[in-house]
């Protein structure tokens, strides 16, 4: 199993800036791809930004290249540093992590954007 923890939301006015965190540990196997989903009431789960462990990224277009995904591979943990925040991307934030035998998720944290 693969525990995830994530860290970092809040509330945030819009414009502003939030860095989230998500620490792996457990049974943790390469190659693995590490993700950060959103999710808002009465919605479904959108994909907000995908790393490889080498390193390759991936974008929805909604990003336009406000939010920057990265990892630690030592630290098996995951960074999404989200810039020029706008209400609209409030949600929970939950952190994926997915290997060829494994899919596992965080419990979330929320980000509130006030405009």
């Amino acid at each position: 199993q693969v525990q995830l923890a994530e860290s970092g939301g809040g509330l945030v006015q819009a414009g502003g800036s939030l860095r989230l965190s998500c620490v792996a540990s457990g049974s943790i196997r390469s190659p693995n791809v590490m993700n950060w989903y959103r999710q808002t009431s009465g919605k479904q789960r959108e994909l907000v930004a995908s790393i490889s462990r080498d390193g390759d990224t991936k974008y929805p277009n909604f990003v336009r290249g406000r939010f920057t995904i990265s990892r630690d591979n030592a630290k098996n943990t995951v960074y999404l540093q989200m810039n020029s925040l706008e209400p609209e991307d409030t949600a929970v934030y939950f952190c994926n992590y997915w290997d060829a035998r494994a899919n596992y998720w965080g419990q979330g944290t929320q980000v509130t954007v006030s405009s």
